[in-house]
């Protein structure tokens, strides 16, 4: 094989990332007294500046894995392993050494969060003006300079900042909620924005606006972005890199052009084959056989192996390292140029022309 094998510190700081503001080390979330992991021993770092993509099918774990960036796993989900966070100004921290008052203000100064779903994250009985007064005042912002920057915030969302301040959430569209809560994640000026299937509740056009306006954000205030989705296409028109998460952890991580030209992982490859494209004839997608694991029932090795057309005994036994397949791009794969050679990608190039190569924004 000329890859050489990587142990995941090495595949986190490779030369992948040269800035991190998030280090992830060997981070696990278990429940049922450590029998069952939702999230496993994943080690990856998140760039200053970037935008990323955690991709992969409901239950891979990609929700655990954004729960788990601001220790926020609930009960009686255990989290071990480290999260450290590096603030562009202030000493690093480690997250899971945070007491409740330190982490409260992790939670929205430094990093905040968008979820899926808007009208579930605001109070039907309060106006969207006083959910931003009340998370100033919780962080002991100042009111008038915290509401100055939402109203241009709402601006920067083409909404107009006096009627949405002054109407209830059932009082707007669901687009305008959505973009509503993402200018309130963002009043207490954080670095890093994670989001959690933030459209996946609106349709394709409102979403594709959306992910345009997140890419202006970005540029304006030097954000971080960890863009959570099952939707493949819609966050390769976004992100600078992507993540492919299978039975609760990262199996490829490199640039999104890389990852959508040339996939290394038989998984990755199978999931481009099975997304659909309008110009790509209804008989050449392919969906996945098979399901992904329980947590209570992940098989041995390679987790991907029982769906897996080139799995061979090896696969069955030993949980494969990340192998590097180009400088900034890593697949956890034994077979990764054999993947490339026999699963051919069907798609049309649009898609690929969608990918942004990584380090554009």
């Amino acid at each position: 094989m000329s890859a050489d094998g990587l142990d995941g510190l090495e595949v986190a700081r490779g030369s992948d990332v040269t800035d991190p503001i998030i280090e992830i080390r060997d981070a696990s979330v278990t429940y049922d007294d450590g029998d069952s992991y939702v999230l496993d021993h994943v080690t990856m770092d998140i760039e200053r500046d970037e935008i990323i993509g955690v991709i992969g099918e409901s239950g891979s774990g990609k929700s655990m894995l954004a729960s788990a960036l601001l220790d926020a796993i609930p009960d009686p989900g255990y989290l071990s392993g480290g999260i450290r966070y590096r603030p562009s100004n202030g000493e690093e921290v480690e997250v899971l050494d945070l007491s409740k008052e330190e982490l409260k203000a992790l939670r929205w100064e430094e990093i905040s969060m968008v979820f899926q779903g808007a009208m579930s994250s605001f109070n039907p009985t309060m106006k969207i003006g006083g959910h931003f007064e009340e998370t100033l005042k919780a962080h002991d912002a100042d009111v008038d300079e915290g509401m100055q920057r939402g109203r241009e915030l709402l601006s920067d969302l083409y909404l107009e900042p006096g009627r949405v301040l002054n109407s209830y959430p059932h009082e707007l569209s669901g687009g305008m909620q959505q973009r509503a809560l993402i200018a309130l994640s963002l009043v207490l000026e954080p670095e890093m924005l994670v989001m959690d299937e933030p459209t996946a509740a609106l349709d394709l056009l409102m979403q594709r606006s959306i992910l345009r306006l997140l890419e202006e954000l970005q540029t304006k205030y030097d954000l971080t972005m960890l863009f959570i989705t099952h939707d493949l296409p819609l966050v390769a028109s976004l992100a600078d890199r992507m993540a492919i998460m299978y039975a609760f952890q990262p199996i490829e991580i490199g640039p999104t052009r890389s990852l959508v030209e040339d996939a290394a992982h038989p998984y990755t490859r199978a999931l481009l084959n099975a997304t659909p494209n309008l110009d790509a004839p209804l008989e050449e997608m392919r969906p996945i056989e098979g399901s992904q694991p329980a947590p209570v029932n992940v098989p041995e090795g390679c987790a991907y192996h029982p769906r897996c057309s080139l799995a061979t005994e090896e696969c069955r036994v030993e949980e494969p390292a990340h192998f590097r397949v180009d400088d900034d791009h890593r697949s956890a794969c034994y077979h990764w140029e054999q993947s490339r050679e026999e699963i051919a990608l069907n798609y049309i190039d649009d898609l690929g022309d969608a990918a942004r190569s990584g380090g554009e924004n």
